[in-house]
């Protein structure tokens, strides 16, 4: 009897499990499609999310030139960026609550430190640089200054480090010498930028308060080639060198093959310089 209840329950158990068998064949395709859709969601805000985390690059208003030296010959420019640049850029790529900025006074100097929520991680990322005084409110100076560093290890402006040497001649700008100085009342703009796949300055144009051209930097495409033409030009020289191995070795047979022919026509040349004995004159008179 025992047995029997046994085998009844067996039986039982079976035919639920076979009842249940077609409700998951049916649900399980739908799992799965439900599964690589949300996959295929997810891979793609992941991917804007990357497209707009990326930050861009600086436009041509968003540029300042500003003296860096100056004489009697002319005066050079230097580029650079307000802080005001960086604050847009970091609300436009990371939202205004996706990042914040600390300062702190480390051995007399003060530090600034920008930091960027990362969702996949969870946490605040943070970069940290030193500031240095300016001439005219120092605090406030040494604070922008700090925070435009830190936004520069993050990437910002970055581009501005590959800017070329910017050098105005007299004849376009009205130099004027005060004691030992020389001074310009002339200010400078960016009238338009280009950059590289390397995000380099590969293109400049600067004009003055009167819209004349004063400095171009005209981009040149010899220099500025793609990364798949340097690899294309890198693998026909590794042919090339190959093939000059393997000739190395023919060039060394050729050549001993006509150092050969040469002692060959020297050797037959020397015979034929020397004089011939008739043996047939020596048997008659024997």
């Amino acid at each position: 009897m025992a047995k029997q209840n046994i085998k009844e329950e067996l039986a039982k158990k079976a035919g639920a499990i076979k009842g249940e068998q077609p409700k998951e064949q049916v649900q399980t395709p739908e799992l799965e499609k439900q599964v690589q859709i949300s996959e295929s969601d997810s891979d793609a805000m992941i991917i804007s999310d990357s497209d707009k985390r990326a930050i861009r690059l600086l436009r041509a208003d968003e540029i300042e030139c500003r003296v860096s030296t100056i004489n009697e010959k002319g005066l050079s420019l230097f580029l650079f960026k307000d802080a005001r640049v960086d604050q847009r850029i970091l609300d436009e790529t990371f939202t205004p609550f996706g990042w914040k900025r600390t300062h702190q006074c480390i051995d007399g100097n003060l530090y600034c430190t920008v930091e960027i929520w990362d969702e996949e991680k969870g946490q605040w990322i943070a970069k940290q640089d030193v500031g240095t005084t300016s001439y005219s409110e120092k605090e406030k100076g040494q604070a922008s200054d700090s925070f435009k560093r830190a936004c520069f290890n993050w990437g910002l402006g970055r581009e501005l480090y590959t800017a070329p040497f910017i050098w105005v001649p007299a004849t376009k700008v009205n130099i004027q010498r005060q004691g030992d100085r020389y001074t310009t009342t002339n200010k400078f703009f960016v009238h338009s930028i280009g950059y590289n796949h390397q995000r380099e300055i590969s293109a400049l144009v600067i004009i003055n308060q009167n819209g004349q051209k004063v400095f171009e930097l005209k981009q040149k495409p010899g220099k500025n080639k793609d990364r798949n033409q340097k690899i294309k030009i890198e693998k026909r020289r590794k042919i090339v060198r190959d093939q000059r191995k393997r000739n190395g070795h023919r060039r060394i047979r050729r050549g001993k093959q006509k150092k050969r022919k040469k002692n060959r026509k020297k050797a037959q040349k020397r015979r034929r310089s020397q004089p011939q004995t008739n043996s047939s004159c020596c048997l008659k008179k024997n």
